[in-house]
């Protein structure tokens, strides 16, 4: 029987360092980005002008319903032949993040929107402001409040999610550790490892997210 050898992970952790630090780079891009397109997305899936709110369905529904690592596969090799234009991996890696997560927090965003009671609308009108601006002071930040809880979780999904990125060659973490395991055969070891790495930020992550709920006292 072979034992284990966790001593030699440490002659890899540069190498599953330096997977680390795309992988946080691209989720952090990522996410950035993709938070942007759900708050645009989710408010014009509210939206009452048909063709805004038709555009926002036909982009949340189309990519809640096809796999992340579909989208990676077609936003990397074959957006490139439609528009003539080659994109790194690192590029393609962040945008897969981004489109992804969008689809998903337009939704959270949406929800927690339609979840503010319609009188804070109309008090915001009776007070003088129009409906952006009552939108913007009043209606926004109650519902930013009740996101963050889901948005945390959307979070914690789309850092797990850019392991599916290796197959689009991102040297991301999980690409790192694939490519370590394939040339030493230690692969118990160093996917271990990737999954320490990976339970360290998300872990992370979920107690900062704790700290801010309880500072906002969300229940």
């Amino acid at each position: 029987m072979t034992n284990f050898n966790w001593a030699g992970v440490v002659d890899f952790l540069p190498q599953l360092g330096t997977g680390l630090y795309y992988t946080l780079l691209i989720s952090v891009a990522g996410l950035l980005i993709g938070f942007i397109l759900g708050a645009i997305f989710g408010l014009g899936r509210i939206s009452n002008n048909k063709i805004i709110y038709g555009i926002a369905s036909v982009y949340i529904e189309v990519v809640r319903g096809t796999p992340v690592l579909v989208q990676a596969i077609w936003i990397f090799f074959a957006l490139p032949l439609i528009t003539q234009y080659n994109m790194d991996s690192i590029t393609a890696g962040i945008l897969v993040i981004a489109l992804n997560s969008g689809a998903y927090i337009a939704e959270i965003v949406r929800g927690a929107v339609q979840s503010v009671d319609k009188g804070q609308m109309e008090a915001g009108r009776s007070l003088g402001l129009n409906e952006n601006q009552t939108m913007r002071h009043i209606v926004w930040p109650q519902a930013f409040k009740r996101m963050i809880p889901p948005l945390g979780n959307q979070f914690i999904i789309s850092i797990k999610d850019t392991s599916l990125l290796s197959v689009i060659l991102v040297p991301e973490l999980m690409f790192q550790g694939r490519n370590i395991a394939a040339n030493h055969f230690n692969a118990v070891e160093i996917y271990t490892a990737v999954a320490v790495f990976y339970l360290a930020i998300t872990l992370t992550l979920s107690l900062v997210l704790r700290v801010i709920e309880r500072r906002l006292d969300i229940q």
